[in-house]
């Protein structure tokens, strides 16, 4: 299955300064990029066409693929000089880079790819910028077997704060932490049918307008995962993430734990 991935968006909270034009799927986490860490988990499970709808800094997402470096991510030989690959990360990958312009909603982002598509029933989407460990085929299969427009797949609400209960005269009732309430959050992997686009109209959100259409009649669907998920909104986030990679605490990374269980 295709998937398109939403790469052109400012990211304002992931801006280190005012001349910083890098995208924030070109964060680095390890010696990659999110974008790279997200495209290696759809590959993983056999999905290699991907559709990139650039917008802001689209420079930087094209200059990594045109220059990618193999040896970064996978062993090798040098031998006379020359260099072996004992593997590869993105040979059999195809990779359409489109640029959506640099406003656009997520919406409107998908509807300028749709030509991409080729007319494909089924198609995957994501922010890029997202890690997770959930079990794609699942996702992928479940939603097949359904009679919907859309999946999103949901996770628990991620927040540390608390809700506090109010009753009479200021008089506190309860506190509950946020991510034990019985709420969900949009987690960011979906599964679409060509429909969604008859809900999300020229400039609109894939979300509030397509998602939210398709609940109201009853075709959307949710992919509930407590595993791994985490986002990457904030400096912070990403370099929490950066530092579980360095001591080696990387569960998105599915393809790692699938060729160490074929090593061993």
């Amino acid at each position: 299955m295709k998937v398109v991935l939403f790469c052109g968006g400012y990211g304002m909270r992931m801006r280190n300064g005012t001349s910083d034009d890098v995208p924030k799927p070109m964060a680095m986490v390890g010696p990659r990029p999110l974008i790279w860490h997200v495209m290696r988990y759809y590959a993983h499970f056999g999905h290699t066409e991907f559709i990139l709808c650039l917008g802001y800094g689209a420079h930087h997402i094209k200059d990594f693929f045109l220059n990618y470096e193999e040896t970064t991510s996978n062993d090798f030989v040098l031998r006379g000089g020359r260099t072996e690959l004992l593997s590869t990360d993105i040979s059999d990958w195809t990779i359409t880079f489109a640029q959506t312009g640099i406003e656009s909603p997520i919406g409107e982002r998908l509807r300028r790819v749709r030509h991409h598509l080729d007319g494909d029933e089924m198609f995957l989407a994501n922010y890029a910028d997202v890690l997770t460990d959930a079990p794609l085929p699942e996702m992928i299969d479940r939603f097949a077997r359904r009679d919907a427009g859309a999946s999103m797949m949901v996770v628990p609400p991620q927040s540390s704060f608390h809700c506090v209960e109010l009753g009479e005269d200021g008089l506190v009732g309860g506190i509950t932490a946020v991510s034990e309430l019985p709420l969900w959050e949009n987690g960011g992997y979906f599964v679409l049918r060509q429909e969604v686009f008859d809900h999300i109209p020229e400039g609109g959100d894939l979300v509030a307008d397509g998602c939210a259409q398709l609940a109201k009649r009853g075709r959307l669907v949710a992919h509930q995962h407590r595993g791994f998920w985490k986002p990457t909104d904030t400096v912070k986030e990403r370099a929490a993430l950066d530092e579980a990679y360095a001591r080696g605490d990387r569960p998105w990374a599915v393809w790692e734990k699938d060729s160490a269980a074929v090593s061993a």
